[in-house]
């Protein structure tokens, strides 16, 4: 990201920011927190999906409106990152950061998928995502794309199979169907994280991405209504 007249960056703000192959506990921690809190209040309101969509974007648009400010003023950017340092990567203090898209990804579930889906898909992006990131820090060994490790890929893998598995046992009749439906989410669910790979931030893909996936799987196998 650019900065206005010629600003240098503060380079005293380096040590507190982390780089993507850092484990970054913080920012997992973070990224959970914020999530599970957004899906609590989901569920505990009475406003409507789209209601949440609505202020779910609202939130993403103010976000990208924040990064744009940074670029052009210094001392707004240096304030954010003094504020937010702990939970940023070194990439984004030029950049945009995650919370923007964070915010999309899970306001385009919102919008497009059914209640069932939208959830499932936001609970992978909460949840998948940095469990993914930490099994790949730690134990990723075998590379399949860029920045993107088998091990960290399993992980994914598990975690949205069990997720999907448990929530579709509180939603449908019992049936082996259930099971194909979760190991088939769980593999569309890695399989979005991956894509981030791209160029693309997983936390857009992995929302909607999955949500689409599912979408046209309940097609098939119709677990939720």
């Amino acid at each position: 990201m650019a900065t206005s007249h010629g600003q240098k960056y503060d380079s005293s703000f380096e040590t507190i920011l982390h780089k993507r192959s850092d484990l970054h506990i913080l920012r997992k921690l973070w990224h959970i927190s914020t999530g599970s809190l957004g899906l609590f209040l989901f569920y505990q309101s009475s406003l409507s999906q789209i209601s949440w969509a609505k202020i779910v974007l609202c939130i993403s648009i103010f976000g990208f409106t924040i990064d744009v400010i940074r670029g052009r003023s210094q001392g707004v950017n240096n304030l954010v990152v003094k504020l937010m340092g702990p939970v940023m990567r070194r990439s984004e203090k030029n950049g945009f950061t995650g919370l923007p898209f964070y915010a999309l990804g899970v306001s385009m579930a919102l919008f497009f998928y059914s209640r069932d889906v939208a959830i499932l898909s936001t609970m992978f992006l909460v949840f998948s995502d940095p469990l993914s990131s930490f099994f790949g820090v730690l134990y990723g060994k075998d590379k399949i794309l860029p920045n993107k490790s088998l091990q960290g890929a399993v992980a994914g893998f598990f975690t949205c199979y069990l997720i999907t598995l448990f929530y579709v046992i509180n939603s449908s009749t019992l049936g082996t169907h259930l099971l194909v439906f979760s190991i088939v989410a769980g593999l569309i669910g890695a399989l979005s994280e991956l894509v981030s790979a791209f160029n693309i931030d997983d936390n857009l893909t992995i929302p909607v991405i999955s949500g689409l996936g599912m979408t046209l799987l309940n097609y098939f196998l119709k677990v939720f209504p």
